[in-house]
């Protein structure tokens, strides 16, 4: 089994912590992320997934607590893998480090796959979710948690959609966007073409007159199908509307006109899931 280098630490400031001090969602996105090829894994479960998708740690962070389940995760990888730094310090020290408390004692300093294409991704799928211009990591996060759950074989997200990786988005979809192929599509709108061009109907969310209720849809899915979401507050671009197959709507009641992404997108990934 591969072994594990351990290294105590009580100084919050040992310079071999630079993957981890103050990691906000800011810091990452604007230094150590882009720099390092890094994202970062909290909790033991997140780090699980991670690692039963075949990512690699950099190095991982962890109070005494919560020392043994690492172990076992880590002492489980590929038997032939490199030694893993793990550093443990007290809970205290953890936070001291990060600028946050650290959520079931550990963290893990991943180093990035390499985005797979959108063909690969989307073969063999026939539920696809497309998420233009999330920037929200908690609904991206969402959403992929609920593709996960409900079936959804694959998710592809736009250039300007929040990055699925940024910690937020990984804790808040508890490591499920290890588990749900996703990557990349460019251009946007022009990927519906490639959509269409692998089989999908494309579905866009969206309120409009020639919009159809989610019910109709629901009756008589579609073989292969992308559902379409837009970002919070203006929804999808006019060109994503005019270009997808069809305009779907979730029949709301109660005076209210639209949900949450992460919500709509749960209602909808239920609603067409595939049922055979």
């Amino acid at each position: 089994m591969p072994a594990l280098d351990l290294v105590p630490l009580t100084d919050p400031g040992d310079e071999r912590l630079a993957d981890y001090v103050a990691l906000t969602d800011v810091a990452l996105r604007s230094r150590h992320e882009p720099e390092k090829g890094l994202y970062i894994a909290e909790s033991s479960t997140v780090l699980g997934r991670a690692l039963a998708a075949g990512h690699r740690p950099r190095s991982v962070l962890v109070s005494p607590r919560w020392l043994p389940d690492l172990r076992a995760m880590l002492e489980a990888r590929d038997p032939d893998g490199e030694p893993v730094r793990v550093y443990v310090a007290e809970p205290a020290v953890l936070e001291a480090i990060t600028g946050f408390h650290v959520h079931r004692g550990a963290l893990a300093a991943m180093h990035r796959p390499r985005l797979p294409s959108v063909a690969s991704v989307l073969e063999g799928a026939r539920r696809v979710a497309v998420l233009e211009d999330v920037v929200d990591h908690t609904n991206v996060g969402a959403a992929f948690r609920s593709a996960a759950a409900i079936g959804v074989d694959a998710v592809l997200v736009t250039p300007r959609c929040a990055d699925p990786l940024y910690r937020r988005s990984v804790r808040v979809s508890m490591g499920t966007v290890f588990q749900v192929p996703w990557t990349r599509v460019e251009p946007w709108p022009g990927g519906i073409g490639l959509l269409r061009e692998a089989g999908f109907v494309t579905a866009a969310l969206a309120l409009s007159d020639d919009s159809v209720p989610l019910d109709a849809l629901e009756q008589a899915p579609p073989e292969r199908l992308a559902l379409v979401l837009g970002a919070e507050g203006d929804g999808l671009k006019p060109a994503t509307v005019a270009a997808a197959d069809l305009t779907v709507r979730i029949p709301m009641a109660g005076g209210v006109d639209s949900l949450n992404v992460a919500a709509a997108a749960a209602v909808a990934f239920w609603a067409t899931r595939v049922r055979d």
